[in-house]
Formats: C-alpha cells, sequence, structure tokens
C-alpha cells in the first residue's frame, strides 16, 4: 500500500475559484480510479494561488484480476448480430461460449481482465483529469492556443508533480511532463524543492514558505488578524468570507494592521468596511465602545524584513484614495434632498410591465398608508407613506451607484443628515431586511410588509411566477419576508385582504414549507390548513403548534380514535345532523313532501329534537354524560378559538375524550327507535362539529 500525491501547478488561481477546485479535483479523481477498480481510502485536497495538490492515502499496488460475463444474441441469430456482439467485447466467435438459457442455446462472452499495476493507471488518469477539469473560466496560452484542441487552464499550467510512494508517475500533458520538482514561495524561496513522497510535500513547501493546507492559512489569519487587532486596543470585525479569501490570496499570510487618516470616520461607518472589504480585501476593527476605528488590517503575502512597515504604507495610500472618493460620493449626495434624489426614479425601469421604479414607490405609498389606516400596522399614516415615498430615492445617489449593497441603507443615512423623522429614517435603512428589532418600528413593518406585498401582486398579475428552481424576481423570498413580517405586524394580519388570491397560496405554500422543514407533520398541517382562517397565518401558526403538542399526548390520540369512530358511522348512516337535515329540504314543513312513513317519522324525529325542550325519551346515563360534556365544550371551544388561545380550545377537546370512550362502550348508537336513533347520531354529529372547528381531524392519520 503507498500513498499517492498529485500536485497541479500554474498562475495564480482566483480565490473565489478555489473551493470548486478542489471539489472538481477530488471528483474525477475518484471518477477515474472508481472507474479502474481501484479502492480508495482517505483523500486530502489542497490549494494554494499556485498550486492543486491531493493525497490519496494507502492505494494498492495493482488491481485484482476480473472475470466478466456478458449475455449475447441466440443460437441462429445473423452473422451481423453475433460479430457486433463480439467487436463489443473484444473477442472472437471461438471465444464464445453456447449455455442454455430458459430452453433456448445462447451465446456468451467471457472477459478475463487480469490485475494491472495502479502506477500504469495513474498514469493514464492524470492527463484525464487535467483535460476534463471544469474551470468557471479558463484560457489557452503559448504556440499551442492557436488550436482549439490545445489544453485549457484557468491559468497556464506550468508543473506537475506525481508520486506513488517514492516512484514518479511519468506523463505527459500538453507539453508539462510530470516529475518531483516544484516550486515555494514566489519571494522567500528560489530554486527548485524536490518531494520525496506524499509524507513529506506538506513539510518540504513549509521551509519553502508555502503553506499547502488552506484550511491552516485560514486559522492563521483568523488568529494573526484578531490579535493585530488586540494589541492595538481594538477589536476585529469578523468576516469569514474575508478570512477565506486572504487565504485564497496567499501562501504565507502574515496580517498587519495599519491606520488611516481619522476625519475619514465622517462617512458612515459601513461605506468605509465595504470600501476596505470589496476593493481591497482589508477587515476593519472597532474600538471598545463598538464604534468603528480608524485602522484596517490586510494580510501580506510575505514575512517582510522591516516587520511589515513599507506594506501597510503602500496599503493605507491606496485606501485613501479609495476612501476619499466616499467621501467625495458622500458629500455630493447630501447636496439633494431625498426628494429630490427620489424625482430620478422617474428614470428607472422597475420592470416593463410594471412601469418603473417611480410607478412602484407610488403603490407602495399607497399600500402602505392603507395599512395603518386600517389598523392592520399600528403605525403614523402619514409617516409610513412619507418613508415609502422616499424609500427607493438613494437608488439614483453616487454612493448607491458605487456600491449597490448599501441601498436602503445610505437613504436612512441620507434621511437623518437631512433630518426627517428617526422612525422614517430607520424604516428606509432596514427596509429590504425582514427583521424583528425591539421596539418595533411600525412606520418600517409598513414599508417592508408594503413593498413585498407590492412585489407579489404585480408579478402574479403578469404570470411571472416562479417555476422549478428559477425565481429570477426572488418571489419567494418576498413571501418568507411577509410571513416574518405578519409574525411581528400580529395576529390580525390578514393576507386576503390585500393579496390576489393566488398570491396567498403561494404564501401559504411557504409557510409549510417552513414547518416541513423543521420536521412537521404533513397531516398535522393539513387538519389547519382546511380552515384557513383567511389568510391569517400567524393564526394558523399558532393552532398548528396548539395541534401538535395535543395530539403527542394520550388524549389527544384517544380523542381522535373518538372522532374517526364517530365519523365512520355519521358517514355510514348519510347523517348531517338535525339542524342539517332541515335545513337541506328548503321548506318551512318538510314532512310536507315525505311520503314514506317511515321517513315521515325520521323527519318528525329530527323536528321534535329540533323544537323540544325535553326529549320524548330518557336518555341513558353514557348518553346524558355526553350530552353534558358537549354543552360545556362547545362553548369553551367557541370562546377559546374567537381569543385565539388554541391550546384552551385542544383543553376543551379534551374534556370530550372520556365521556365519547364511554358513550361507545355503554350506548347503542342505531337503536331500533327512531327518535333514540335520530337524537343519538345528532349527538355524534355535534361532537365531529366541536372538534371541526377545532381542526379538521378527518386529516389526521391514526
Amino acid at each position: 500500500m503507498s500513498d499517492f500525491l498529485l500536485e497541479l501547478r500554474s498562475e495564480e488561481i482566483p480565490a473565489r475559484m478555489q473551493a470548486g477546485a478542489r471539489a472538481e479535483l477530488e471528483k474525477l479523481f475518484r471518477r477515474e480510479m472508481d472507474a479502474a477498480g481501484v479502492a480508495l481510502g482517505d483523500i486530502t485536497v489542497w490549494s494554494t494561488p499556485r498550486r492543486l495538490a491531493l493525497i490519496a492515502r494507502d492505494l494498492p499496488q495493482s488491481t485484482d484480476a476480473v472475470r466478466e460475463e456478458a449475455k449475447g444474441p441466440p443460437e441462429g441469430a445473423p452473422d451481423q448480430a453475433v460479430d457486433g456482439f463480439c467487436h463489443k467485447n473484444g473477442v472472437t466467435r471461438e471465444q464464445l461460449e453456447l449455455r442454455e438459457v430458459k430452453g433456448r442455446k445462447t451465446w456468451f462472452a467471457v472477459i478475463e481482465k487480469p490485475g494491472r499495476a495502479v502506477q500504469d493507471l495513474l498514469a493514464e488518469a492524470i492527463p484525464a483529469i487535467i483535460r476534463d477539469f471544469a474551470w468557471p473560466k479558463s484560457m489557452r496560452w503559448g504556440e499551442a492556443s492557436v488550436s482549439t484542441e490545445s489544453l485549457r487552464w484557468v491559468r497556464p499550467l506550468s508543473g506537475i508533480v506525481a508520486l506513488l510512494g517514492d516512484d514518479v508517475i511519468e506523463c505527459e500533458v500538453h507539453g508539462v511532463t510530470s516529475g518531483s520538482v516544484t516550486l515555494g514561495h514566489r519571494f522567500h524561496h528560489s530554486g527548485d524543492i524536490t518531494i520525496g513522497n506524499a509524507a513529506d510535500y506538506a513539510v518540504k513547501l513549509r521551509a519553502g514558505h508555502v503553506i499547502v493546507d488552506h484550511e491552516e492559512r485560514q486559522d492563521l489569519i483568523r488568529t494573526g488578524a484578531a490579535k493585530a487587532a488586540e494589541d492595538a486596543g481594538l477589536k476585529l470585525v469578523e468576516d469569514e468570507g474575508l478570512v477565506i479569501e486572504n487565504a485564497g490570496l496567499t501562501e504565507w499570510p502574515v496580517p498587519l494592521l495599519g491606520r488611516f487618516e481619522e476625519d475619514f470616520l465622517e462617512v458612515p461607518p459601513e461605506t468605509i468596511q465595504l470600501t476596505a472589504r470589496v476593493n481591497q480585501k482589508y477587515f476593519v476593527c472597532e474600538t471598545a465602545e463598538g464604534k468603528l476605528a480608524n485602522a484596517f488590517i490586510c494580510t501580506a503575502n510575505i514575512a517582510a524584513e522591516d516587520g511589515g512597515a513599507r506594506v501597510v504604507d503602500g496599503n493605507r495610500k491606496v485606501l485613501a484614495a479609495r476612501l476619499a472618493d466616499a467621501r467625495f460620493f458622500w458629500d455630493v449626495d447630501r447636496k439633494k434632498t431625498l426628494a429630490q434624489h427620489a424625482k430620478g426614479l422617474e428614470r428607472i425601469t422597475f420592470h416593463e410591465k410594471l412601469g418603473t421604479v417611480a410607478d412602484k414607490v407610488e403603490r407602495v405609498a399607497k399600500l402602505a398608508r392603507w395599512l395603518c389606516e386600517e389598523g392592520i400596522v399600528k403605525g403614523d399614516p402619514d409617516k409610513a407613506e412619507q418613508a415609502a415615498r422616499l424609500a427607493k430615492a438613494d437608488l439614483v445617489t453616487e454612493m448607491v451607484g458605487e456600491f449597490p449593497e448599501l441601498q436602503g441603507l445610505m437613504g436612512g443615512y441620507y434621511a437623518r443628515a437631512e433630518g426627517l423623522d428617526e422612525e422614517v429614517a430607520d424604516a428606509i435603512s432596514r427596509q429590504y431586511k425582514a427583521e424583528a428589532r425591539r421596539p418595533l418600528n411600525p412606520v418600517y413593518a409598513a414599508l417592508a410588509l408594503a413593498d413585498r406585498i407590492d412585489t407579489l401582486n404585480g408579478f402574479f398579475s403578469i404570470g411571472e411566477t416562479p417555476t422549478g428552481s428559477k425565481d429570477p424576481f426572488a418571489l419567494r423570498r418576498a413571501a418568507i419576508d411577509v410571513l416574518f413580517l405578519t409574525g411581528i405586524v400580529g395576529p390580525q394580519f390578514d393576507l386576503s385582504r390585500c393579496c390576489h388570491n393566488d398570491v396567498v397560496e403561494f404564501i401559504i405554500e411557504r409557510w409549510v414549507n417552513q414547518y416541513k422543514r423543521n420536521d412537521a407533520r404533513d397531516d398535522l398541517l393539513k387538519a389547519v390548513l382546511a380552515d384557513r382562517t383567511n389568510g391569517r397565518v400567524r393564526v394558523m401558526g399558532a393552532k398548528f403548534r396548539a395541534l401538535q403538542s395535543f395530539m403527542d399526548t394520550e388524549d389527544g390520540a384517544n380523542l381522535l380514535a373518538g372522532y374517526k369512530r364517530a365519523a365512520n358511522i355519521l358517514k355510514k348512516e348519510d347523517w348531517r345532523g338535525i339542524e342539517g337535515e332541515i335545513a337541506q329540504t328548503g321548506e318551512e314543513d318538510p314532512l310536507a313532501l315525505v311520503d314514506d312513513p317511515d321517513m315521515k317519522a325520521v323527519i318528525d324525529a329530527k323536528m321534535e329534537l329540533a323544537h323540544a325542550k325535553e326529549l320524548s325519551y330518557t336518555p341513558e346515563p353514557a348518553e346524558k354524560a355526553l350530552m353534558a360534556a358537549l354543552e360545556n365544550a362547545e362553548p369553551r371551544a367557541a370562546q377559546a378559538i374567537e381569543s385565539e388561545e388554541f391550546t384552551g380550545a385542544m383543553a376543551a377537546l379534551a374534556s370530550l375524550r372520556e365521556p365519547i370512550d364511554r358513550f361507545f362502550d355503554e350506548v347503542t348508537v342505531n337503536a331500533e327507535e327512531k327518535p333514540k336513533r335520530a337524537h343519538r347520531l345528532d349527538l355524534l354529529a355535534r361532537f365531529r362539529a366541536a372538534v371541526h372547528r377545532v381542526a379538521d381531524f378527518s386529516k389526521i392519520e391514526g
């Protein structure tokens, strides 16, 4: 058993492509080895800006011999069919065997595949891996690039190290020959590095100032950046994406702290952080009070003799130029009010069928005001409308033009600089986020909700709905935001009052999916969805949670059993309840329409029950107990549902569990006397109706 090392060295691999490249290298290697019948153990894949490396541990020296059989055409088949079968399997007619299959003689090919040296298999696999490697972007280079058949790689491929144990796997790919020699750090090491085997690969490269393990480089950047900030009395603003990106840009990472001019802090802190992050790949720091400090941390790719002073100074100058641009944008944008900026929205198309952004603003403003005027959102209608009319104004500012990620946020800063109401400014800055910050800003809730509802209603009205995995207008995200916002607005919010029916269904589908992702029972969801409660999803959520808790109890399980027994009897008897049976006739005197004496007796009994205060017979004890339990439970459940206290509604149902069990044990429902039978069926109908007022138990499994 031997370890295999493969290093593919090239010019700089973009940091954003390295994770995908590692996955691609492992996938292709596994493909080649699986096809060759080579058993694989642990595989490690590393990346640096200049190399991809794979180590496969404990590979065998050779593969086992394999005997394969292939069934061919029957005896007497045309020669063309037999010859084709032979050609496909690499055998001659003389090598075929004739066997009987279900009473018919059939040709079989027996193929003996001898074991092969893994070294030979790897020599064939490496060129195939390189040739089939998929990059998001790739290039051709050199004289061979005139041909479309030449190798494509992310950057010019310059070296291949391929070792099985201590032996070189010899191969050649478009002029690049494999060997055991690699290169170290571009600046810290000169000359070749000869690798003996997979075990000393990382050690020898470390001696050449290359840390091949990308995760180790990430750890060095995390801890080094945090320490640099701490040494300066500051706190690092953590950014995992930036850690990974810097690790992909360096082979020997050295975090260094620098300072920029303090007067740049007059610019909104998010602008400084985004400038440092996006343009320069720098971390930023905060003071002990949590405010942005005039400090940055860059990640050098060298261990400089001067401790990094020149590196820091060069990076400081570049950052200063970027921050000067940001300050210029900040100053220029504030020369206009947000209302003046908003006039420019008439030039921006929102969607060709839905008008301009200015048209959308008009719709959202009216809806935000309506939500407050109707009391759905407990906010000031004037403030809600003002926030909506100014919310998109920053889309035409210089700052958002440079940094689109800051839309909304910059609008909030400009609103505060202009002296607008804080509720309005806060709503503008948070409009793109669905968040529950306390205390709740109702103006934000009205704006954010109106914006999402307008988007959903608009795109559904023109038939632009999500299909499969495609959702170009992020309508699923908008629906999820609506669900979240209804949760903070309150249970009184009713989707059906401001969304089209198909939009309501779409939002409820997202609600169901969210619960299913948390392993919610599908049957319980269906039981709740049977009554959509007029699109009040928060109410449905409360009802579902109460039902789920109830069904986990013994009372819930037993009540469900009683319900199903009652429902089955009523279905078999086609019984709708006394009032339902009378109402179905549509007549004040249903007896006048019936000629059948037996049917007259039944309806007469129903009429008696519907209008009489006392029964014409003495009910049995268990019957009386169920009657009393229903008299008690029905109003309790109804009141609990009205108050949206669904746990209380379930408790009311639980009180019916024992009486219904006793009723079935002691009472004959289908009594011969028609009044008794009618009354007892009606008791079951009342029981079923009482349960249905809480949830549709017919949807529940069990």
